[in-house]
């Protein structure tokens, strides 16, 4: 049976209690939760999405209590970043207490934390008391869901119940620092800024590169849709739809609203022109482009930095999954 779906944060967090898998929102995407102290549950959430066990899962808490929870040890700079940015989107990773359960972690001795920045789960936290451990949801290395919907398509009768908390504010995932090391290290780009991290260290960070999955979402291959992802110049997009081959056809063209696409047999455009209208578009158009039978989504991607940064390394990430079906990438 297709799991329901409620608004009523008491209901999920009942659910949750209980040993279930909910789907909650964030202001990012959707998460696949489960209560983080239940290595039971946890599994589910692995078993559903098909997710290689050794990938790490971030905790999300309702505040900044996860840090005494969770981590085995909280600097003065890591209290320092949960109260600038908490709630919001960046997930810190620390040493793990134990009461983070290897499945968690993939059996590494850090653990990600962070606290959404939605209405409703901080709610369904608070009532449940606890952490959930929480991937995005939808098939592991797939489009992230940034709307209930979105969840019940990917993973239907899989789940136990999905919260509708409407359409993510952000519509990419958190960025994910890595304040385990001496140097900190952003493992993810996300809806924080490198800036914004640097004014509140008083030092500069350092950008990870793709390769092991030290975090969610490092792999070169991910966030991909089922048609093929190709990125292009706005000044010469009909030129890379033109010369596309007979078998990349029809092609669907994502783009903000000044940009024209000749050749292209449908165009969607994000809701502004700025960076954050493509953030918080962008898994939404990428669906949509599926839904409309595109062999090939030709995407014209913002420029600059912030979280323009964020959403070149989605699209990359997923224009490297070529024509083929994605190999299982972090969430």
């Amino acid at each position: 049976m297709t799991a329901s779906i409620t608004t009523d944060p008491a209901q999920a967090a009942r659910v949750l209690a209980r040993g279930g898998v909910v789907g909650l929102p964030t202001e990012t995407v959707y998460g696949l939760a489960a209560h983080a102290e239940r290595p039971d549950a946890v599994r589910r959430i692995f078993a559903i999405k098909g997710r290689p066990a050794g990938h790490p899962l971030i905790v999300h808490g309702a505040d900044a209590g996860v840090l005494d929870r969770y981590a085995a040890a909280v600097t003065d700079q890591v209290r320092r970043l949960g109260d600038a940015f908490w709630p919001g989107p960046l997930t810190l990773v620390v040493p793990r207490s134990s009461r983070v359960p290897d499945e968690v972690t993939g059996g590494r001795a850090t653990v990600g934390l962070r606290v959404p920045d939605h209405r409703l789960t901080l709610r369904v936290l608070a009532l449940l008391d606890a952490g959930v451990a929480a991937p995005s949801a939808n098939l592991f290395g797939r489009t992230s869901p940034t709307a209930a919907a979105h969840v019940r398509h990917d993973l239907g009768d899989a789940i136990d119940l999905i919260l509708d908390g409407g359409t993510c504010a952000v519509g990419v995932e958190s960025t994910i620092l890595d304040m385990s090391v001496p140097d900190p290290v952003i493992l993810r780009t996300g809806g924080v800024e490198a800036e914004q991290i640097e004014a509140v260290l008083g030092r500069a960070v350092a950008r990870s590169a793709a390769g092991p999955a030290r975090a969610p979402g490092m792999l070169e291959v991910h966030y991909a849709p089922t048609a093929r992802v190709v990125l292009a110049d706005g000044d010469h997009i009909s030129t890379t739809i033109a010369m596309l081959p007979p078998r990349a056809q029809p092609v669907v063209v994502i783009a903000p609203p000044n940009i024209a696409a000749a050749g292209a047999a449908l165009v969607l455009r994000t809701a502004g022109p700025r960076a954050e209208d493509f953030a918080h578009d962008l898994y939404l158009l990428l669906r949509e482009a599926d839904g409309a039978g595109a062999a090939t989504i030709v995407v014209v991607p913002p420029v600059g930095g912030g979280i323009a940064i964020a959403v070149r390394d989605r699209l990359r990430r997923a224009a490297a999954a070529g024509a083929t079906d994605p190999p299982e990438a972090g969430a």
